[in-house]
This record gives structure tokens, sequence and C-alpha cells, in this order.
């Protein structure tokens, strides 16, 4: 299994993968490693939080969220993110139609698999807290004479919203220093910029009676091999011949909780956009995607860290996926 956001053989990898690290929503220490052998670098990517955009004739690439999903990775491996996201990323794109490209983000994060992954552009610039973010953005969109896309990633509100609850005091004081860290970046924009604004996700508190933990609910646990995804939404990977006792099972405990689904049905809806034949054993047998206000945690097995945050997200309801873009244009054009 390969959990994206601490992707092993990145700088922030450590011994206590899978969870905890620089790349979690809940951050932490790792000791430094290498990611990979030979050296890549590339700007990063965290799970949660707000993202920034401040350019000219150009677009956003949008957030820089991945979830802990599945893989048919053997035990130690470390998938080459080129080859494991093969694709073009959107700051690529970009680059190659012309445009000056810089992420500014945590310097931890440079380097990470999923950086790679995710964006895979020339330039980086590492910013330690808003103050940094703000220099690093606007030095950047000021830097050249032609098209010019900003991106830059700020991930308390995530965090502390993760660790804390929403609304509480650290969530409210980190949604102020964004405010403080638009109004900047808004005040430094050149004649001919404009700064988008978006997130990733939103996320939600869950009460301890939404809380279902596979690994305690004998119930939940048969019939599976692997668990993988994360709280909102659950890839399970069935013994041979238990998918239909597995959907079966958690329809039963979670009921109108959850939309409970064989893989091919996932598929088949769409969620997934089209997945090449080889990519099909990532999603897991069945999908579990949590509707109200519920988490299915797996306290032993996967990730316990998980289970002592407050808020979370990763499924399809409003509060997690209506996601406003604000576009505010130069007060100097």
């Amino acid at each position: 299994m390969l959990t994206h956001i601490d992707w092993p053989g990145s700088p922030v990898d450590g011994p206590d993968f899978p969870g905890g690290g620089p790349g979690s929503p809940v951050g932490g220490d790792r000791p430094s490693g290498s990611w990979p052998p030979t050296g890549a670098g590339g700007p990063s990517a965290s799970a949660g939080g707000g993202s920034a955009s401040a350019g000219g004739p150009s677009a956003s690439a949008g957030g820089g969220s991945a979830s802990a999903g599945g893989a048919p990775a053997g035990v130690g491996e470390s998938p080459d993110p080129r080859r494991w996201q093969p694709l073009p990323t959107q700051l690529q794109r970009a680059e190659a139609a012309g445009v000056a490209v810089t992420v500014v983000s945590r310097p931890a994060l440079a380097e990470t698999g999923l950086s790679v992954a995710a964006y895979r552009n020339r330039v980086y610039r590492g910013a330690e807290d808003v103050d940094a973010l703000a220099t690093g953005m606007l030095g950047a969109l000021t830097a050249g004479d032609g098209p010019t896309l900003v991106y830059g990633y700020h991930p308390d509100v995530d965090r502390h919203g993760h660790l804390s609850g929403i609304d509480s005091t650290d969530w409210r004081t980190a949604v102020a220093e964004v405010d403080g860290l638009l109004a900047r970046l808004v005040d430094g924009l050149p004649p001919d910029a404009a700064l988008l604004v978006t997130a990733d996700h939103g996320q939600l508190d869950i009460p301890a009676q939404g809380r279902y933990d596979l690994d305690t609910d004998p119930r939940l646990r048969a019939g599976i091999r692997v668990v993988a995804g994360e709280a909102r939404v659950r890839y399970l990977h069935t013994l041979p011949g238990a998918t239909a006792d597995v959907v079966a099972a958690w329809s039963e405990v979670l009921g109108e909780q959850a939309w409970v689904a064989t893989r091919e049905e996932a598929v088949s809806a769409g969620w997934f956009g089209p997945v090449p034949e080889a990519h099909l054993p990532r999603i897991g047998d069945v999908v579990v995607a949590c509707l109200g206000p519920t988490v299915v945690l797996a306290s032993k097995t996967h990730n316990p860290i998980e289970t002592t945050l407050v808020a979370y997200h990763g499924s399809c309801t409003a509060t997690e996926m209506t996601i406003p873009l604000l576009v505010v244009p130069s007060p100097r054009s």
C-alpha cells in the first residue's frame, strides 16, 4: 500500500511511516532521507488546506491534496512518482505553453514523491510561514516580463481543523493569518495580474457517535485483506470470494451514513474518470464513501493518527466539495 502524502523514500519519510510527517495533515518531524536516490526536484503538495495562485494571463493549477490510496506495491517498495503518475501535470503544461511557473510552499515538502507526481515544474521557493509565502509569491510574480503563474500553498487552516476542529481557536487564528496573507498579496499585485484563491476541500467535525472502528468491529473486519483510503472514503481489498459479503456487511452496519459499492460500480458511476486497466487495483474491491457525519477508522492496522483528529474530509458531501474560487484583480488595473 502506498500512502501518497508520506511517500516512501521521500525526504519526509521516516520510521513512523505512514502518517505524521510534514506531508501529512497533522505535520510532524521526520529524519532526513533522499528521494529519489539520483535526486529530483519538484514543487510540493500537502494534504488539505487552502491554496492561492497569483498570475497574469494563466489559470490556477488547483489544490494539492491526495488521499492515502491503496496500491499494488511490494513491502518496502518506493515507486518512482514519474512512473506512478505518468501524465503531464498542469504546471508542466503551462511551462510548455511559455508560462513561467513557480511553486512557493514549505521547504520540507520540496522533493517529496507526491510533489514530483503532482507538479513537476522546474522552480520551487521554500517558505516557512505566511510572511515568507507572501514575499516569495510576489517576488516570483514580478521576476520576469512574460506570462507568469505563481502557486502558493499554506497548510495551517487544514491542519488546525484536523487537530482542533472547525471554528476552534487555533482554526480561527489560522484563518486570520490567511486573511492577512491575502491582503498583502492583493496590495502587492502589479497592474496586469490577478489573485485566485481556492482550497482543495472543506472539512467537517465528526462526533463520537459517528466514529466506526473496523479494527474493533468484527462485522467490518471480516473478509478484508487490506484497508486503504482514508477515514471518509475507504478502499477495501477483500479476500478471494468475499466482496459480496463485505458489501452486504458494511451496508448493514453503516446504513444511510455511507455509500457502499463495488469497484466496478464506482468506476461506472464516473467517480475516477477514465481508469486504465492497470490502475484498477489501486481503487480496491469495495469503495465506502461516508455521506453523513461519519468516519471509518482503522485504529490498529492502517493509520492510528487518524483516530486523534477532530475534523475530516475526503468524501463527496457539499461541505467537502463545494469550494469557491475567488478572483481578485489587481487594484492597480
